[in-house]
């Protein structure tokens, strides 16, 4: 028979490994998009950022992951970027890793830049000597442009 102290011990039920993060280290945050999620608009992130889900937006932060399902549709900018999923829009990212379940369609500028076999590019690698988010200019989204509307004809 267990006692008491057995049964206070081992809890109930086990926690999502993403919750069970040590809370010492809370310099280090990573900040979770669901799966059931959709973000429209730009996100900023000092920390990691982690897509399951959809952004429609940017994206900035210090390491960014896209997982296998996800969508971005716009810009990222980070110190590492991994991808996974599907990603519409330019990277730049010291550090950028295209696994093999990734499509980009898009310019990548890098220092670093690895390819995995199945992953789907589309668009132009630009190696840099200087960290490539100081090329994005603060004033242009990283993203990209809707094209103008064209005047309506009158009959």
């Amino acid at each position: 028979m267990a006692s008491a102290s057995d049964i206070r011990s081992t809890p109930s039920f086990q926690p999502r490994p993403f919750l069970s993060v040590p809370q010492a280290d809370s310099a280090k945050s990573i900040s979770v998009i669901g799966a059931d999620l959709t973000i429209a608009g730009n996100l900023i992130c000092k920390g990691e950022v982690q897509v399951d889900g959809v952004v429609e937006g940017d994206i900035e932060g210090s390491h960014v992951v896209v997982s296998e399902g996800a969508t971005v549709t716009g810009g990222i900018s980070a110190d590492e970027v991994v991808i996974r999923g599907h990603v519409v829009g330019s990277v730049h990212s010291k550090r950028v890793m295209l696994q093999t379940t990734s499509e980009v369609e898009g310019d990548i500028f890098h220092q670093s830049l690895s390819i995995e076999q199945g992953a789907m590019f589309e668009g132009k690698s630009r190696r840099v000597s200087e960290d490539p988010r100081t090329l994005l200019k603060k004033s242009e989204p990283i993203g990209f442009m809707v094209p103008p509307r064209l005047p309506e004809l009158t009959n």
